[in-house]
């Protein structure tokens, strides 16, 4: 299987959004589905620093190839479990971090936020994920969520297209960054949530909500 160079510029595009967003540091990566067997990892280097560095194809069953970060292995077990997934970001970003520390995380309080409701699942656990057992597990936990949190270590985010992955990043993290702000507040865990009726109006991707995500966080891009 050989990408495209379209699909190339893709994940490149998307590792120095995610990099230029502060959703990912030296650590991090993210991946596009190519087929029913085949997907692209970015290449294993800090993500905002990718240029014109080429990713590498990654069998969904088989070993990891030569040169790729062991915890692109959750990226094999979300594409086997779920074809509904054509695009996965792995971030470190700072308020899902610190409330995940807690067991935390973000529940659904603005208009951002309705897009986790229910509240991503907690994977308990802060050791990498460095054998196919665990990242199996970690996906079964996932289910059909768009997102799941690691204590003390990031967050897995999943979406049928790499710019809404990666939209869903930058939401997930003001979902943290604003739970994380009222939790300062005197105020109770209850209090201010959006209601059923008011998650099913903003859970909805209609009027260019990815498509001027990705533009802004795509602004300062050269290429």
């Amino acid at each position: 299987m050989t990408p495209t160079d379209d699909q190339q510029r893709l994940v490149q595009q998307a590792a120095r959004a995610l990099g230029d967003a502060g959703l990912v540091h030296a650590y991090g990566h993210c991946s596009v589905r190519l087929d029913d067997r085949y997907f692209l990892v970015c290449a294993a280097m800090p993500m905002g620093l990718i240029a014109d560095e080429p990713g590498t194809v990654v069998a969904i069953d088989g070993p990891l190839p030569d040169g790729v970060l062991g915890e692109v292995r959750i990226h094999q077990c979300l594409y086997r479990r779920r074809s509904d997934i054509n695009a996965i970001c792995r971030i470190m970003s700072p308020a899902v971090m610190a409330l995940s520390t807690q067991g935390i995380v973000p529940r659904p309080r603005h208009g951002i936020g309705a897009y986790f409701s229910p509240p991503p699942p907690l994977w308990d656990d802060p050791r990498l994920l460095r054998d196919d057992a665990a990242a199996d597990r970690l996906a079964a936990m996932m289910g059909d969520e768009p997102a799941i949190i690691m204590r003390g270590n990031g967050a897995v985010v999943a979406a049928d297209a790499m710019e809404k992955a990666v939209t869903l990043a930058w939401f997930l993290e003001d979902s943290a960054r604003v739970e994380r702000d009222v939790r300062m507040m005197n105020f109770s865990p209850g209090q201010g949530l959006l209601d059923a009726e008011e998650i099913t109006a903003r859970q909805v991707f209609a009027g260019g909500v990815v498509e001027r995500m990705w533009a802004w966080l795509s602004r300062s891009d050269p290429r």
